[in-house]
């Protein structure tokens, strides 16, 4: 985790708006899966997508006593991840569709039913003092900024706005702490005609004040907009966007340990995702609870095994308990297998659309169950005093 044991250094994290084509992949996927959650809790569900040109395809697996008109949740995605005209060259109604799929692997379903987990894999959850959401501040930053992007161009408040964006934050530390923001950049899709002086100065005095707050840039800020110049060509007309291409976005900016698995498309039977969540909860009620100021979770488990066949919790050595002590403290906690997951965080219901932008962590909104720790923080605290 990041920690550096450096007195003080520079840390960087990125995020990219719904529009970007790697989440416009991330979207559909989502949105297939909760379109199928919603009449079929058990259904099971792997969606890989590719956006490219005015093509989407699909392809992945899919076992549910439910049928779904895949081609219109495709199109509601596209629409509402901002490409409903024509002219940017990719947009709901006129995209080809194709579908390519198949049914779940019976020896896999099989694992699967007995409440085992569907691969092996390992697992990372991480949380930290720096922000309120006990997030990494220049990942939070980032996500902020990208945001307001998104939000000034639903909004109308920027006309000139197209849905693709980019931004990306750089934090000095001194020792181990956040004292300043030392870099942004931010990339913008614009529509043709705009000047990038205009496109500058309003990045400067409308976007970064509100997502940066207290973080406003200082003067010794560098601060670079459209660094590459114009920006008229995005999305999925201008790149190829895939299902699951942004897991640092999506977790925690590079500064804890990623697995590997993505989450997206995936059901909650898929312990890259389930146990990911769990991880950061776990993560999370350890720092709420005072328990350590930063703290790294990681789980594995093996396919068709019922418990994980590792819980491991690190802290930097600055916990109020030994590392291993801790680890005991949440297997004694915590319902860790596949099924008790699910049920203990409530994931088998369609609430998965909305983690595909803005990252899957420190978001205190409806659905993200995981992120509510008060209770199990509380439970942790106990465990210490019993």
């Amino acid at each position: 985790m990041m920690h550096l044991g450096r007195r003080g250094y520079l840390f960087t994290s990125e995020s990219v708006t719904e529009g970007h084509p790697d989440k416009v992949a991330d979207r559909i996927s989502d949105a297939l899966l909760d379109a199928y959650l919603e009449r079929d809790p058990q259904a099971r569900v792997a969606c890989e997508t590719l956006v490219t040109g005015g093509r989407v395809v699909v392809a992945g697996e899919v076992r549910s006593r439910v049928s779904v008109d895949e081609e219109a949740v495709v199109r509601k995605a596209v629409r509402e991840a901002g490409y409903d005209d024509a002219g940017l060259g990719f947009d709901a109604d006129t995209v080809a569709i194709e579908i390519l799929r198949h049914g779940q692997a019976a020896e896999i379903g099989a694992a699967v039913d007995r409440d085992g987990a569907g691969d092996q894999g390992l697992m990372f959850g991480y949380a930290c003092e720096e922000t309120p959401e006990l997030m990494p501040l220049p990942i939070m930053l980032a996500h902020r900024i990208a945001r307001r992007l998104g939000d000034a161009r639903r909004s109308g408040e920027l006309s000139w706005l197209r849905p693709d964006g980019k931004s990306q934050v750089s934090v000095e530390y001194r020792d181990g702490e956040p004292a300043r923001v030392a870099a942004v950049v931010v990339s913008c899709q614009h529509a043709p005609g705009v000047r990038n002086g205009e496109i500058e100065e309003t990045v400067r005095e409308t976007i970064l004040p509100a997502a940066l707050g207290e973080w406003a840039v200082s003067s010794r800020a560098t601060i670079l907009v459209n660094p590459s110049g114009s920006f008229t060509e995005g999305g999925p007309a201008a790149d190829t966007g895939l299902t699951g291409r942004k897991i640092i976005v999506d977790t925690y900016g590079g500064a804890a340990p990623h697995g590997g698995g993505a989450f997206s498309g995936k059901d909650p039977t898929k312990v890259d995702r389930s146990a990911s969540y769990m991880a950061r909860h776990i993560a999370k009620a350890v720092v709420a609870a005072g328990l350590a100021p930063r703290a790294l979770v990681q789980l594995a488990y093996a396919i068709g095994r019922v418990d994980p066949v590792s819980v491991s919790v690190f802290t930097d050595g600055k916990g109020q308990l030994p590392d291993g002590e801790l680890e005991r403290l949440v297997v004694g906690t915590f319902d860790l297998t596949p099924r008790g997951i699910i049920e203990y965080l409530n994931l088998a219901r369609p609430i998965y659309t909305p983690t595909s932008a803005y990252g899957h962590f420190g978001r205190q909104e409806e659905g993200f169950t995981w992120e509510d720790v008060g209770e199990a923080a509380g439970r942790l605290a106990a465990g210490v005093t019993a």
